[in-house]
């Protein structure tokens, strides 16, 4: 499998990065690192070694998605985003050089991590079927983000056009 490919699903999967809790468990802004395990579901191709990466969240992110679930990546977005107070869902599509569907599943299991798991399915370029299961575990390593970037977020609806304003009476 060619790397941009993999990149490409990885990415995808990465929407999910860093999704957590409004209350009473409390998101914290900051450095997490993530260990991604992945499983394409094609026969023949054993799940992927785990992996880990580092990812910022925002404060703004959590005040919009939850987490950094919101983070436009890979041409993927998400849809139906519940929040509670154990965990979130949603719905996943993505676009581009994989069309895939599926959901997350997002569990906090206390201040300091996340696991998500993201079920997906869809088919290759080359037409193979694939189902894709992610499972990641998001670890709090500090507030300090360092050189860590934040992940963009998904852009929000643009504003309402303000109403015309009516003509003085000064003509």
């Amino acid at each position: 499998m060619n790397k941009p490919l993999i990149s490409t699903m990885l990415g995808c999967s990465l929407i999910a990065v860093a999704a957590t809790a409004q209350a009473p468990i409390k998101q914290k802004p900051g450095l997490y690192d993530v260990t991604t395990q992945m499983d394409m579901g094609m026969a023949g191709m054993p799940p992927m070694p785990p992996r880990t990466s580092q990812v910022c969240v925002t404060q703004a992110m959590i005040d919009k998605y939850g987490g950094g679930f919101g983070s436009a990546q890979s041409g993927c977005q998400s849809t139906n985003v519940v929040t509670t107070s154990t965990g979130m869902t949603a719905n996943v599509s993505c676009t581009g050089r994989l069309n895939m569907t599926g959901t997350v599943k997002t569990t906090y299991v206390d201040a300091d991590t996340v696991k998500t798991t993201i079920q997906m399915s869809g088919t290759m370029p080359n037409g193979q079927a694939m189902n894709m299961t992610t499972q990641m575990t998001f670890a709090y390593k500090g507030a300090d983000c360092g050189s860590v970037k934040p992940p963009p977020m998904a852009p929000s609806a643009p504003p309402a056009a303000p109403p015309p304003t009516p003509p003085s009476g000064n003509l």
